[in-house]
């Protein structure tokens, strides 16, 4: 589990496909930290650690993440939103996240708005459902849902956010993953089931 409170920025250093998997290899100021075995989430994605390699550390992304996410449009260079598992006993900053991204949406407007930033994302019709108010992970990031409309929704950026996060990579066209909160998930299949 994650709260979308981003902790540091990787850089990619390594693509290298493996049959149907890509092994990504990612350098970080916290890859001293990290463990094999350890899960972190790229981008929202949770991933396992499987190398290290001084200040480079490697994860497999398999075949179904690369359908779902945008991991598999990386490149060399490309910036990518790390948050390690949460602690039990620590602050919950952000929101619940499970690091399992139900599908990418797309940067479709991006406006300044007095120092912050507001970005559109939208997705393909789905049961998946945003709310006024409500909590959605976006590259990991978790924000509040501005503007929602059936598939789409809006963001308001701070201006740490944007520094900090891959945010400030994020441009109109731009691929991103969403994870949408657990229990609009929950209550939407309910209520579909129901129908």
């Amino acid at each position: 589990m994650f709260t979308g409170i981003i902790e540091e920025i990787a850089e990619v250093v390594g693509l290298k496909k493996e049959r149907g998997n890509l092994r990504l290899s990612l350098k970080s100021r916290i890859t001293h930290e990290l463990e094999i075995d350890q899960s972190i989430s790229h981008n929202g994605v949770c991933l396992t650690v499987i190398d290290i390699d001084g200040d480079v550390y490697s994860v497999t992304v398999i075949n179904e993440t690369l359908k779902r996410t945008n991991l598999g449009l990386l490149e060399i260079g490309s910036k990518v939103n790390l948050e390690r598992s949460i602690k039990i006993g620590s602050r919950l900053d952000g929101h619940m996240v499970q690091g399992h991204v139900d599908q990418t949406g797309i940067c479709i407007e991006l406006t300044e708005d007095s120092g912050s930033y507001i970005y559109t994302f939208e997705y393909k019709e789905s049961n998946n459902i945003t709310v006024e108010k409500g909590s959605v992970c976006v590259n990991g990031v978790s924000l509040t849902v501005i503007n929602s409309k059936n598939n789409s929704f809006s963001v308001a950026i701070i201006p740490y956010t944007f520094d900090h996060t891959n945010f400030q990579e994020i441009k109109i066209g731009k691929v991103v993953n969403i994870e949408f909160d657990i229990l609009g998930k929950y209550i939407s299949k309910m209520v579909i089931k129901n129908s």
